[in-house]
């Protein structure tokens, strides 16, 4: 994808350890040479290279019975004492517009720690992506409610300097067939762009229906990256 800066394409190769040493620091745990988000906030987790100490570093990072997962340009290499569960590729897709026209979503509300619980129940059940119970705490999120329920949802998650991404975007199976992620996708691309910021995600390579949606909002293609599961016996 054309028309990225070399320090845009650096920070974009690396989103974990973007995020951690900049917008997110206040999230992360961990020090030079490897960093993590805390427990509570999420799973992600990023050496500062590839060299035998930040490796080692990064696997201290993770208790035993958790998970961390590496995103990123490069193959992640093996973490010390941690067994690698998962490798797959994922295309990051950056938002090249335009934006479909709409005017504002009145059903559409922003969420906060009264609904914390409900959130994590939702993507627990949906599977939108890692996500633990603080991990509204990367970015704004928004809802969508039917009867005091929570119906659908979206939010942030990766911060780094010029970029932010949409992430956790779920609908319960109650309420399918309102097009409520794309209303709620598009809500959330429309306020990263309004703060001056270009809005990415990621998708799994093989999630055809969720790459064409996006697609249509006006994200492009970037190019892959790599995720790596790791688990601590």
């Amino acid at each position: 994808m054309g028309g990225l800066t070399a320090e845009a394409v650096a920070l974009l190769d690396r989103p974990v350890w973007s995020s951690l040493t900049t917008a997110h620091a206040d999230l992360a745990q961990g020090g030079a040479l490897a960093l993590r988000y805390h427990p509570e906030v999420n799973v992600f987790v990023s050496p500062a290279d590839h060299g035998g100490e930040a490796l080692a570093a990064a696997a201290a990072l993770v208790a035993p019975g958790d998970r961390a997962y590496i995103v990123q340009a490069e193959p992640a290499p093996e973490l010390p004492g941690l067994t690698a569960v998962l490798r797959r590729p994922l295309v990051q897709m950056v938002f090249a517009g335009p934006l479909p026209a709409g005017e504002p979503d009145a059903a559409i509300t922003p969420l906060d720690e009264s609904d914390a619980d409900e959130m994590l129940a939702l993507a627990t059940l949906q599977q939108p992506g890692p996500f633990r119970r603080e991990t509204r705490r990367m970015g704004r999120f928004v809802g969508v409610k039917r009867d005091g329920r929570l119906a659908a949802m979206a939010g942030e998650r990766f911060h780094f300097p010029g970029f932010c991404e949409l992430s956790g975007v779920c609908t319960h199976p109650d309420f399918g067939g309102e097009r409520l992620g794309t209303r709620l996708s598009t809500h959330v691309t429309r306020a990263i762009l309004e703060r001056g910021e270009t809005p990415f995600l990621h998708a799994w390579t093989d999630n055809h229906g969720a790459i064409a949606l996006y697609e249509r909002l006006g994200y492009r293609i970037r190019r892959e990256l790599n995720v790596a599961i790791f688990e601590r016996g």
